[in-house]
């Protein structure tokens, strides 16, 4: 579906799947083997002002080819925080917000996505950008 009006024009919203750092529950850097204590099983958000320390420990991604030693490119906020200062995005929404990863499609279906649709509406988000990580 094309858009509504221009992306220069629009409110964009950002879903990430990376986690808040959790001092506490273990190895998390971007080194990190996969850690499972460090999920989060409900969809939380936070401010786009500022870049949070989040990180990706807790998915299951290729570590023997890739590395997640630069957070823009699995939380591309700062990018996106540049395109509105260039006037190539209209605005962001005041929070982004996380999609938890617990593998369960119908908890994901049933419980996530309509909170995370509830979220982006309230933000009267025009697009939204999905980082799965």
């Amino acid at each position: 579906m094309p858009l509504a009006k221009p992306l220069s024009q629009s409110r964009v919203a950002l879903i990430t799947t990376a986690a808040p750092y959790q001092p506490g529950m273990g190895e998390q850097g971007s080194g990190a083997k996969y850690n499972a204590a460090a999920k989060f099983y409900t969809v939380y958000s936070d401010t786009t002002e500022s870049v949070p320390d989040l990180r990706i420990s807790h998915v299951g991604y290729d570590r023997v080819h890739t590395t997640a030693e630069d957070p823009r490119t699995w939380f591309p906020l700062a990018g996106l925080q540049a395109c509105v200062k260039t006037g190539r995005i209209g605005a962001l929404t005041p929070r982004f917000h996380g999609a938890p990863t617990n593998r369960s499609q119908r908890v994901t279906v049933e419980t996530d996505a309509p909170e995370l649709l509830r979220r982006c509406r309230e933000d009267a988000a025009d697009v939204v950008v999905l980082v799965p990580s």
